[in-house]
């Protein structure tokens, strides 16, 4: 009977939930960076408070005569309410009829298997979807399924400009490594004293050819020998994995969902890598009775018995927001 699979354990809230949680992650690239450090939260909008510290040269003064004022920073608070990210779908009663296991008559095991095969098929569309938040924090604006709808501008939340740099690689002229340079620079004063691994850049594909082609980088790796010896490796080798280029780690980021790029053809996103809590992904509760104040969790998934037995809905849930808390770090790429 179905309403045997619903007495069952294996489909109450918890088991589904860490169901959910044990299958296999398999996340994009910018996640596999691990530079987002993860924290659940009990409440559905997070507090953002910034204090900033501006140095100033102290002028000199005649002994005795009054001190120059220090100006205190003024503190900032921003709220930015968590995305709620769910999905739902049926399974009617001829989605179980006749589907065993192979080997197998039992009708439990049937139900379990094509209730995981939904889940495991919504899983994949919340990894997607974090993946896309994900490159919204390096890119500085978060936005929506849509592609257009922007959820969070982080440079007008923060109130700061983002830095852009027009590479103009269509000209053979133009100095490559100066304009990394000028990349590296402007992450650097952002950083101030925090201290950096290396600074990374996600390209989309026209703007990464148009990079390598380059006759400045092309000249650079010419001589460049690989680990055998071989003269012009690089010039002969697929390096859309990354490779590095005057302090700069370059990669070609590959995504799309549904015809939404995740990086534009024709644009470079550049941001530090090793900086302590620079990019941050935080998780709401579930909106369930159970969940209510308690520390979010990446996922969560129900299950639940339609009128009359006609079959059961499932719902998987996340409530994720990934952001940069220093968002000027970020630059962005461009050629002419």
């Amino acid at each position: 009977m179905v309403n045997g699979i619903f007495a069952n354990p294996a489909f109450g809230f918890e088991t589904l939930t860490d169901a959910i949680l044990n299958m296999p992650f398999l996340p994009g690239r910018c996640r596999a960076l691990g530079i987002f450090d993860n924290q659940g939260v009990p409440t559905t909008s997070i507090d953002l408070e910034s204090d900033g510290v501006t140095l100033s040269l102290i002028p000199a003064t005649e002994r005795g005569a009054p001190a120059a004022k220090y100006k205190a920073q003024k503190r900032t608070m921003r709220n930015l309410v968590i995305p709620h990210l769910q999905v739902e779908d049926t399974i009617k009663p001829e989605s179980i009829q006749n589907v065993r296991e192979f080997g197998s008559n039992n009708q439990l095991l049937s139900a379990q298997a094509v209730v995981n095969q939904r889940i495991q098929g919504m899983t994949t569309n919340h990894d997607a979807t974090l993946e896309y938040g994900s490159i919204g924090a390096v890119k500085g604006v978060i936005y929506d399924a849509d592609g257009a709808t922007v959820i969070y501008d982080l440079f007008a939340e923060f109130g700061v400009g983002q830095t852009s740099v027009d590479f103009a690689l269509s000209n053979d002229a133009t100095d490559v490594k100066g304009k990394c340079l000028q990349v590296v620079r402007a992450v650097e004063v952002e950083l101030g004293a925090s201290i950096y691994d290396h600074v990374h850049c996600f390209c989309g594909k026209d703007w990464f050819d148009d990079f390598v082609n380059h006759p400045a980088v092309k000249t650079a790796y010419e001589r460049w020998s690989d680990s055998s010896g071989q003269l012009g490796a690089f010039l002969r080798d697929d390096n859309r994995k990354g490779f590095a280029f005057a302090g700069i780690v370059f990669e070609e980021y590959r995504g799309n969902v549904s015809g939404v790029p995740f990086i534009a053809d024709a644009e470079a996103h550049f941001f530090p890598v090793g900086v302590p809590k620079l990019f941050k992904t935080v998780y709401a509760p579930g909106n369930f009775w159970e969940t209510v104040n308690t520390i979010g969790l990446p996922r969560y998934a129900r299950l639940e018995l339609l009128d009359m037995g006609r079959g059961c809905n499932i719902l998987t849930e996340s409530n994720p927001l990934s952001y940069c808390t220093k968002p000027k770090t970020l630059v962005k790429g461009t050629t002419s």
